[in-house]
């Protein structure tokens, strides 16, 4: 880390530290399911203590040996009522279980003064409990993982080195593009396989897209017919909006004289995907739930990800300001990240940021309340180098 982000990082502790629940050293890791890589072994090597919390004892040892961790992390057997019976103040719970289950969760660590961190979009019953940890002095990361996480580090690093170039003051117009997706490494007929249960991607598909397109915010009802090629680095691949794109303009603090041309987040998937899926997207449209499980069910036997198969990840952040003679600039980040024998791209992307997370709550870094990724510019940019020190690897390219 160069001197002046140590002089920021000082800074952040000494800002987090006023009023702050300070953190105890333990961090208690909530799941050990497909996207537990080697965050989790990063933490067992600056925490002062691991437990890792599984379905049964015997599953999280067995977790822990997998991954090489033997006796450096502890393993139990989660319920809330016997995490809760050994939480302490300043403890950190990290969940890595699905979304549905973080506000009671959070609630839980509210409760015994602890902190929280997970890798998901942060939910309304989430939103609702932030006051009260951050009137208790306890942080709560969310969306640090890889999309979301890493995405937003690389949109808040393009924005602010567009800033330096144009000028925060400039008129302009932009286009912000962040693509992401979990593909084979090896392309099947399908142009697919699942690592886990297809129902989450089924249903993101049913629900509605909202994104900025022409300098107007545009709906998609249904995002697969908003499909457009993507090509990065000479490699075409499809690309559709998902989510609400919209609110993140404000979460990114783009400069207000900045107007959008196009402003989406999506989904990246290889060439061919849109036919491939034809027969799929015939029976969301015509379906019913019962059909629409039955289906999941049907694609999770015909295209499972085996122990052969090593994934892959591609993320692609763009940004292009256009102002007036000489006020342009475009730049890029990409991170392409192929799974290996001992852990999967998807699993590495997602727990390295997160574990990064929980090091700056450990450190002090990270101040009480909400943080979704790094919150500044300025701090997403330390992210980025700590995470490419730490093997996560990216490029950034200016310029066309």
């Amino acid at each position: 880390m160069t001197e002046g982000a140590t002089g920021t990082a000082k800074e952040g502790a000494e800002e987090a530290a006023e009023g702050a629940v300070p953190a105890s050293g333990t961090v208690h890791w909530i799941g050990a399911g497909l996207s537990t890589g080697s965050g989790l072994a990063a933490l067992c090597d600056v925490a002062d203590r691991v437990r890792l919390w599984h379905r049964t004892e015997e599953r999280a040892a067995d977790a822990l040996a997998a991954r090489g961790l033997t006796g450096r992390a502890e393993p139990r057997a989660y319920t809330l009522p016997a995490l809760a019976a050994e939480l302490a103040p300043g403890d950190v719970v990290v969940s890595m279980l699905p979304a549905p289950e973080h506000a009671p969760l959070l609630a839980t660590a509210i409760d015994r003064r602890a902190h929280f961190a997970c890798s998901s979009y942060v939910s309304d019953a989430v939103l609702d409990q932030v006051p009260e940890a951050e009137a208790t002095g306890l942080t709560v990361l969310t969306e640090a993982g890889l999309d979301p996480g890493i995405d937003h580090l690389f949109a808040q690093g393009l924005i602010a080195r567009a800033e330096r170039a144009v000028g925060a003051g400039t008129a302009a117009s932009y286009t912000l593009t962040s693509y992401c997706g979990g593909i084979p490494a090896v392309p099947n007929d399908f142009k697919y396989r699942f690592s886990w249960a297809p129902a989450g991607v089924l249903g993101a598909l049913r629900a509605p897209a909202r994104y900025i397109e022409d300098g107007a915010e545009t709906t998609a009802a249904r995002p697969w017919e908003a499909t457009r090629p993507h090509v990065i680095d000479g490699e075409t691949f499809e690309a559709y909006p998902n989510r609400d794109s919209v609110p993140f303009v404000d979460q990114y603090a783009l400069p207000a004289a900045w107007k959008p041309r196009t402003f989406v987040r999506g989904t990246l998937r290889l060439d061919g995907w849109l036919t491939a899926w034809a027969p799929v997207f015939a029976e969301l449209e015509r379906g019913d739930d019962e059909s629409i499980a039955a289906l999941a069910r049907q694609l999770a036997s015909t295209y499972p990800t085996t122990e052969a198969d090593h994934d892959r990840v591609v993320l692609a952040v763009s940004l292009d300001v256009t102002g007036g003679p000489g006020e342009s600039w475009s730049g890029r980040y990409l991170l392409d990240a192929v799974g290996t024998t001992e852990e999967s791209a998807m699993a590495r992307c997602v727990s390295r940021p997160l574990a990064l997370g929980v090091r700056h709550i450990l450190d002090g870094t990270l101040p009480s309340g909400l943080s979704r990724a790094a919150r500044t510019a300025e701090r997403s940019e330390e992210w980025l180098a700590e995470l490419a020190g730490d093997g996560v690897e990216f490029t950034f390219r200016e310029g066309g």
